[in-house]
């Protein structure tokens, strides 16, 4: 099923990236302004940026198959639709922009079910392999489908690649029609869409190594970004090449992508991240001043190698970990959080350089961009990416089930948990050093609140508090503690000096008694 999926999906995204091509071309015929050709980026990455987390959110709590199916369908009317108002005559700009823009809404709904479903369907040691080859899918289809795009808009005008395009879509919704898919039972009441969204924020707002994907993805996105937007002018102006030329720059961009994927695991293992993180952010940022000083059509194609090297590089290491870094429970809803982060950067850095080429030129956009890059690169020190292993991550909860002698609706709540923990004098700065990662963890499993408190008489006796909005999400919290936790919790306990384990209560918010009228 990995491998069905995988090659509907390469014929999808060459169909997308002949779209792109037709869509970039034909925007500088209709209005050769540096802002709208890159407003036709800002149009295919802004969904990505809206919609990712709603539908991070969508892919955990619903049936994947049917929201990427008849979203899928979606995608291909509207690609049709395209391709016949091109073929009957000349469009607007706005028509344009608004067809991308749904179909960047149809990608952004897709995108998180998608990889999530890849993910479900290989064993966690082949992760990092299962993301490579999905790379390779996109930059072979980056490869192919810039080329087949131009050769189309010389040959036959852009409506072909729309049309194209809509076709592309026949095989994958084939594949998602015939594949067995089963939604995964839940031992208790599901999340509701705006409590799964909640939580999945949540859980990343208080997760460092999310948090150093994040950052890594602004720091290098957002500057990459000026290659993408501009690449339609870069073609046309700077490097006066026609439309079959423009696809090659395209395709030069995923040879260089696929070709580093196949050496990747290696360069992974004698580098680790961040040095891999560094070398490829100075190679991209390199090309981008060669792209700004050199006029020749050999150079860029040269050059577009190298960034499609850089660019992989980069997307493999941020894809990775942050799929690789969280529990499956909330998977959908942390890799949202980055495609959001990942595609939002794309939009707004593609608006920012298409007026910088307006005001200042397009090859000083491309220095400033290169200087952005390396000044993104001093955030290196404190955010890292870090491959956490499959173990880490495995959901092994050893909580008890709280004990109940009352009924308890799963919407009862907010729920305020207690935890008494016996501390030497001479341990207790050691147990508040050990109880913060802790508290990262609570958070992170479904915590609205926590504190660590000392008792004012006894001084060795510490109190962890912690709140949770319902009953039902609390016993969600239960299933959600991954080895990971375990460790770091088991760390805290072994200050407790007190007899068996420390004392766990549950308390139940009570709504106040109801005023009778005087």
């Amino acid at each position: 099923m990995f491998r069905a999926l995988w090659l509907a999906a390469l014929v999808s995204n060459i169909g997308t990236w002949i779209h792109d091509v037709g869509a970039g071309w034909l925007m500088t015929e209709l209005s050769p302004s540096p802002l709208m050709v890159s407003l036709v980026q800002a149009a295919t990455t802004l969904p990505l940026l809206l919609l990712s987390v709603p539908a991070g959110a969508l892919a955990d709590v619903i049936d994947r198959r049917r929201l990427m199916l008849w979203t899928n369908l979606g995608m291909m009317l509207c690609a049709a639709g395209l391709a016949a108002a091109v073929w009957h005559g000349p469009i607007s700009p706005l028509v344009l922009l608004l067809t991308t823009l749904g179909l960047g809404v149809g990608a952004a709904i897709i995108n998180p079910a998608f990889q999530t479903s890849m993910v479900d369907l290989v064993p966690r040691e082949q992760l990092p392999a299962a993301a490579a080859l999905n790379s390779v899918s996109l930059n072979l289809s980056r490869a192919v489908g810039p080329a087949l795009g131009g050769l189309l808009v010389a040959s036959a005008g852009p409506w072909a690649a729309f049309a194209l395009n809509a076709a592309s879509f026949v095989l994958i919704l084939a594949t998602l029609w015939a594949w067995p898919y089963r939604q995964p039972s839940r031992a208790i009441a599901g999340e509701r869409f705006i409590g799964a969204v909640k939580a999945g924020l949540r859980y990343v707002r208080h997760s460092p190594p999310m948090i150093a994907v994040l950052v890594r993805t602004i720091s290098f996105v957002l500057p990459a970004s000026v290659l993408w937007a501009l690449m339609p002018l870069l073609a046309r102006e700077h490097l006066s090449l026609g439309a079959g030329g423009y696809g090659v720059l395209f395709s030069c961009l995923g040879a260089g992508a696929v070709a580093t994927t196949a050496i990747l695991p290696t360069l992974r293992r004698r580098l680790g991240p961040g040095r891999l993180v560094l070398a490829a952010s100075l190679l991209y940022a390199g090309m981008l001043v060669l792209l700004s000083l050199r006029r020749e059509a050999w150079v860029g194609y040269a050059a577009m190698v190298f960034c499609g090297s850089a660019w992989v590089t980069m997307v493999v290491n941020l894809n990775v970990a942050a799929q690789s870094g969280t529990p499956a429970w909330v998977r959908g809803r942390a890799l949202s959080c980055y495609l959001a982060l990942f595609f939002g950067s794309m939009a707004f850095g593609s608006a920012c350089w298409g007026a910088v080429a307006q005001r200042a030129g397009l090859a000083d956009a491309f220095l400033i961009a290169a200087g952005v890059m390396v000044l993104g690169l001093l955030t290196l020190t404190r955010f890292t990416l870090s491959h956490a292993s499959g173990e880490d991550t495995t959901l092994d909860s050893d909580w008890e089930d709280p004990a109940v002698n009352r009924p308890i609706s799963p919407h009862d709540g907010p729920v305020v948990v207690t935890i008494e923990y016996t501390i030497a004098e001479q341990d207790a700065e050691a147990f508040k050093a050990a109880m913060e990662p802790v508290s990262q963890t609570r958070y992170r499993d479904g915590a609205i609140s926590w504190v660590l408190s000392r008792c004012t008489e006894n001084p060795q006796r510490w109190l962890e508090v912690f709140i949770v909005e319902s009953w039902a999400e609390h016993l969600r919290q239960h299933q959600r503690v991954t080895v990971a936790d375990k460790r770091v919790q088991a760390a805290a306990r072994t200050f407790h000096r007190g007899e068996g384990r420390p004392r766990v209560s549950h308390f139940i918010a009570e709504p106040p008694p109801e005023r009778r009228p005087s």
